[in-house]
């Protein structure tokens, strides 16, 4: 299998560092197909890369000012010219649920990504010499992406616009115009998958974007970049009526509560003896589904988002406008800082607030993927303690950790 990165690529993801680590642990723990039962996992946390993390404060979408903090918070982490140029580009967006609203608010403006943005970027990406850029997602409906999310209020013509006219759609719900299914192993063996079959997509491109939701999450948490991903898994193969190509069904039954096993010939689940509890599973299948398709370039929307919830079917949701925007080279990092910015503490123990389970940030961390310490990741432009924006402000830890805002701001204007 070949993602097309090259070595300096994986080594910005940060895989490759922990590529090692993964192996020993394997070696160590991985026996006759399934976790060693009392193994001791290795917590190798502090081996994890920790590139930096760019804030931006950004106080509403208008497109010149959301362009102006997008390109600042990129060149923040060393710009996307060398990581794009020449190459097809895939960003998975997160507009679950599909067309609704919060509040009385559209979905783009509460708990998904907004179509400014995603036009930004794509404008972003197509200036930095990009040859392609194909926007992906799994849609709950049988129509083109480019309609249903026209129904929800997006310029199609516009994002492609800015785009330079490179920007596709692709639903990723089953394997649409591929023949066949791309198998991707997760490194270390997984925490209850080992590979998935995914949409080729994920697998047939050169860079891999999660362009995600600053939220709260019913499940993990938290959700942006990583969380993002557990939307990649196809519904077709692990839906509640899998298999199933024309699926219009969710993920519950297997992925969420382990209550149906996957179809004849996809990757089983190891057999690690997980309760089906969904606390449980879906944080552990959310680093398994990060693992198997590393992100490239993550990229956070905090400008306008919810809290209580990751939308509006949880009861407890409510508009809030944190006014920030994240990018980093590596989604665990990132999501860390965003996770602290939220007045959270990212490396909680699981089971403990904000994680109704397991910490999948925790998880990724102790496999090598990421660091998750905030005092070991440097923040460019506006320093965390003023990007705090605190998600939960009867649960926030006082005093707040004077080392989680050790680093200098970058970026003289950033508050301008």
């Amino acid at each position: 299998m070949n993602h097309g990165f090259s070595r300096r690529e994986m080594l910005a993801t940060g895989l490759a560092a922990a590529g090692s680590l993964w192996t020993g642990c394997l070696t160590k723990n991985w026996v006759g197909g399934r976790w060693a039962e009392g193994a001791d996992m290795a917590d190798r946390s502090r081996q994890a890369p920790c590139p930096p993390v760019a804030i931006q404060q950004c106080g509403s979408y208008e497109p010149k000012e959301l362009r102006k903090r997008l390109d600042r918070a990129l060149e923040l982490i060393g710009g996307v010219k060398d990581l794009v140029g020449g190459k097809t580009v895939t960003m998975k967006i997160n507009v679950t649920g599909g067309p609704g609203s919060l509040g009385g608010l559209p979905g783009y403006r509460t708990y998904q990504v907004h179509p400014y943005l995603v036009a930004a970027m794509c404008a972003a990406l197509s200036d930095a010499g990009a040859r392609r850029i194909v926007l992906v997602e799994s849609q709950y409906s049988p129509k083109r992406p480019e309609e249903v999310l026209h129904e929800g209020g997006w310029d199609i013509r516009a994002i492609q616009s800015a785009g330079g006219q490179k920007v596709s759609f692709e639903d990723t719900r089953n394997r649409g115009r591929w023949p066949a299914y791309s198998k991707l192993a997760v490194p270390w063996g997984g925490f209850v998958f080992s590979a998935f079959h995914l949409n080729p997509r994920y697998e047939k491109t050169d860079v891999f974007v999660s362009l995600a939701k600053l939220k709260d999450h019913g499940s993990a948490g938290v959700t942006m970049a990583v969380k993002n991903l557990f939307g990649i898994a196809p519904t077709a193969l692990y839906g509640n009526d899998a298999p199933n190509e024309n699926t219009l069904s969710n993920r519950g039954d297997i992925l969420h509560n382990g209550k149906r096993t996957v179809p004849a010939g996809v990757p089983p689940e190891n057999d690690h003896r997980l309760p089906a509890d969904w606390r449980r599973r879906v944080p552990r299948i959310t680093a398994d589904l990060l693992g198997a398709r590393p992100v490239d370039l993550a990229v956070v929307d905090g400008i306008e988002c919810n809290r209580g919830g990751e939308g509006p079917w949880m009861t407890s949701v409510e508009p809030i406008k944190p006014g920030l925007l994240l990018a980093g080279r590596n989604a665990v990092t990132t999501d860390a800082i965003a996770t602290a910015a939220m007045g959270y503490n990212p490396q909680a123990a699981h089971g403990q607030f904000p994680f109704p389970g397991d910490n999948h940030l925790l998880l990724l961390s102790q496999m090598g993927v990421g660091g998750i310490d905030p005092a070991r990741i440097e923040v460019r432009g506006v320093p965390l303690a003023k990007a705090l924006y605190p998600f939960n402000p009867k649960r926030i830890p006082l005093p707040l950790p004077t080392t989680w805002y050790c680093h200098p701001p970058h970026d003289p204007v950033a508050h301008a």
